[in-house]
């Protein structure tokens, strides 16, 4: 395809402003991105400004304390920042780079980010020094797509058919208590005895309420709510009650005596683990990479296996009968 020098150079600097548009959203500050890209900071704001000229459309939401996408930015940052990612992957090809380089977030719940996803952050960033990771760390529902994540670490039903999907573990669950909880309450024998212990809610689950042992739900109550794992197994912990949760969350408790898991005759499904990522015809070779190494790191965990507990059983781990 041929172009004259002038269409050249409209679609070099159309890249520039798309650049400055792309950081410009994801440092949220236009003097973050002038840094970052070596321009004086009110080029930013003319770069972004032509910008949304050419394309007839306002991107950003502009005041004196944020900036904010509009609906069409957010549309357009989508296609921008593969774009983007296309060519620095092209580059690196040609000069023929293993290279990361980039922003990439990530969004986990608090516990699996702190105790499964943190800790291989640290060989990516020491192996790949032009390459940036945000961790965004919640047990709220995060939208990828609105809140320009590149990747989830997700535990359980997938809310959204229009993620990307790639399964890498299991997370068994069962109920859990304290030794000094059941000495001074006694132990169920049966998901109908909870009815008559202090079992811990979790308000961030649709129905916390709802404790799914197989073949037999059970509608719980309880006194104590809460909407954090940590703060649940920090409860159990503490005597406060019974609750429910993924069985490598108490494994040290199981093998030291401090805690005890129930009902080993009633067991509760498996939650699946996958790694979820917007639906996009390039996926960033950063993301590529650190997806492989989440799950190689998974599949070599067998707290993220099937029959993890029956295994913790079977070596005769203290308190799991």
């Amino acid at each position: 395809m041929h172009y004259d020098n002038g269409v050249k150079a409209r679609q070099t600097g159309k890249l520039l402003w798309m650049q400055c548009f792309v950081r410009a959203v994801e440092t949220g500050s236009f003097s973050a991105t002038a840094r970052e890209l070596g321009i004086g900071q009110p080029n930013v704001g003319r770069h972004i400004g032509s910008l949304e000229s050419d394309l007839a459309v306002r991107l950003l939401h502009r005041t004196t304390r944020k900036l904010s996408l509009t609906t069409e930015g957010e549309r357009y940052y989508i296609e921008a920042r593969r774009v983007l990612d296309a060519i620095d992957e092209a580059e690196s090809v040609a000069r023929g780079e293993d290279e990361l380089r980039g922003l990439m977030r990530v969004s986990c719940s608090m516990v699996v980010g702190l105790l499964h996803v943190q800790p291989l952050i640290a060989p990516l960033l020491a192996r790949y020094p032009q390459l940036n990771v945000e961790l965004h760390l919640s047990d709220e529902y995060v939208d990828l797509v609105a809140e320009r994540f590149d990747l989830a670490v997700r535990v359980g039903t997938l809310k959204s058919n229009m993620l990307v999907a790639r399964q890498v573990g299991v997370s068994e669950r069962a109920v859990f208590a304290s030794t000094e909880y059941l000495e001074r309450h006694g132990e169920p024998d049966t998901p109908q005895d909870l009815m008559n212990h202090e079992c811990i809610l979790n308000t961030r689950l649709p129905n916390g309420g709802l404790w799914p042992f197989v073949g037999n739900e059970i509608n719980i109550t309880g006194r104590y709510r809460l909407n954090n794992h940590e703060a649940i197994v920090s409860a159990v912990r503490q005597g406060i009650g019974i609750g429910l949760a993924p069985v490598w969350i108490f494994e040290g408790d199981l093998r030291a005596g401090r805690v005890k898991a129930l009902l080993p005759r009633h067991p509760l499904p498996a939650a699946e683990v996958h790694l979820v990522y917007p639906e996009r015809r390039l996926v960033a070779k950063r993301t590529r990479i650190f997806m492989d190494a989440i799950a190689t790191a998974f599949a070599g965990k067998t707290c993220m296996q099937s029959g993890h507990l029956d295994r913790l059983r079977n070596s005769g781990a203290a308190q799991l009968e």
